[in-house]
């Protein structure tokens, strides 16, 4: 049985049995209190809806049909950034096979798309190791870095950036591999002291993002835009 129907089902014989009937605020009372219990996604497979495991993959299914207009992709990102908001769903990724096409997506010609994936990357990371562990696992970082400076897109870069930003707060192995793809004039800036930079010292982190959101600000962009190829 689904372990999450099983959880349900434990949940409702432990709640049945009533040995006496009960007033109806009594009973209204008690059942507010016990709902938080339920398993969301059992009871909602019990009523016939989605889960939020199926409306992520359906949101990102969405998100890469070529058969979706822009506005409805875009629709689809935001309810998809909405659920991985939730710790438990952002960790829920890797299980669903959704950071691969979340990291292709920053490769697409639209920059809309890559905003928002930029986004989703930084939400899922948020104060959440085992995520911060995934999308280093997945190769995000470099890819990251490289669209926070060189995108032509001033809000796709400002997303990366703070992507990154979540992914090396508190997280040494994520902040040691942004040190080793940074260009080295950012590096320098950024270890003024000659000091090694520790993912726990939020003043230090704070001066990579820094540098790297100035160098957005700076970064001229060529007339007629850039689109990114798709990686082998």
């Amino acid at each position: 049985m689904d372990s999450g129907l099983n959880s349900l089902l434990k949940w409702s014989i432990e709640n049945s049995a009533n040995s006496a009937p009960q007033s109806a605020d009594k009973e209204v009372s008690q059942v507010k209190e016990r709902k938080g219990n339920i398993n969301a996604d059992a009871l909602r497979a019990l009523m016939g809806g989605p889960s939020d495991a199926q409306l992520m993959k359906e949101s990102i299914a969405a998100i890469q049909s070529h058969d979706i207009s822009l506005e409805n992709k875009l629709l689809a990102f935001d309810n998809f950034e909405q659920l991985i908001e939730q710790i438990d769903n952002a960790n829920n990724m890797q299980v669903l096979g959704l950071w691969t096409p979340l990291l292709g997506l920053l490769e697409n010609e639209e920059a809309e798309l890559r905003r928002c994936a930029a986004w989703c990357m930084g939400t899922a990371v948020q104060n959440n190791v085992k995520a911060q562990e995934t999308l280093l696992v997945v190769g995000a970082v470099p890819v990251l870095v490289k669209v926070g400076i060189e995108d032509p897109v001033e809000s796709v870069r400002r997303k990366a950036i703070y992507a990154l930003s979540s992914e090396i707060r508190n997280y040494q192995p994520a902040l040691d591999a942004t040190l080793r793809t940074l260009p080295e004039e950012i590096l320098v800036k950024s270890r003024g002291m000659g000091r090694k930079l520790d993912a726990g010292d939020m003043e230090a982190v704070d001066l990579i993002i820094d540098e790297l959101k100035r160098r957005s600000q700076e970064l001229e962009i060529r007339s007629g835009g850039v689109h990114f190829a798709k990686s082998p």
